[in-house]
């Protein structure tokens, strides 16, 4: 079977203007409640696309790791994508739960979460991913792996039986969402596309053709 000839047909349900709520916060717990109540793999994975100063688009997988009003996640502050989203403060993310037939498109302004809530998340973190914060100058070049699992090595040793405080150089990111898109799976490619658009403070609904 080639690329061209692989589809699916979705069937699995179908999203109206009145199945959803005004917030489209709330909208997303609500659908990422069933996702988990679905059974979907990690739900909480999604596509983080940023943007460099060359104007250059990036993207990656990442895990979401709390709403409030905002999608907040983690990560290492001299990696790529936090360079970027340091220079250019806007970022995509994407959600795609197949098992429901559905996506979420969200759109907004990062900024840099507060030291103490970094603070937080870190420790309650496993102890490997911890030490891993350390280890790792993500998104620089090694020249082996080898490198990498000595350092792991002697953070252990340095560490045991310690608490370990944050890097200075990891900690969180909150995307401020002025646009969340809800896609719903249908039959002959005819999706559902319902479109929260922030607008002077509010949020407004629109149907986008699919």
């Amino acid at each position: 079977m080639s690329i061209a000839d692989i589809r699916i047909n979705y069937t699995y349900g179908e999203l109206s203007e009145a199945d959803i709520v005004a917030d489209p916060l709330i909208q997303f717990q609500t659908w990422f409640d069933q996702a988990l109540a679905a059974g979907v793999p990690e739900p909480n994975a999604m596509t983080v696309a940023s943007v460099g100063a060359d104007g250059r688009p990036s993207a990656r997988m990442l895990l979401l790791k709390g709403v409030d009003h905002g999608f907040v996640f983690y990560t290492n502050y001299t990696s790529r994508k936090a360079s970027e989203l340091d220079e250019q403060p806007f970022a995509a993310l994407v959600f795609y739960w197949h098992a429901l037939h559905r996506q979420v498109r969200i759109e907004g302004r990062i900024e840099r979460v507060a030291a103490a809530e970094s603070d937080a998340y870190y420790v309650s973190r496993p102890i490997g991913s911890q030490l891993g914060a350390w280890a790792s100058n993500q998104s620089q070049v090694i020249p082996d792996r080898i490198i990498l699992e000595q350092r792991m090595a002697e953070l252990e040793q340095e560490y045991a039986n310690r608490s370990i405080l944050r890097p200075p150089q990891w900690g969180g990111y909150r995307l401020l969402p002025d646009v969340i898109e809800f896609w719903q799976g249908r039959p002959s490619r005819l999706h559902d596309r319902l479109r929260y658009r922030l607008a002077d403070g509010v949020w407004v609904l629109e149907r986008l053709a699919p």
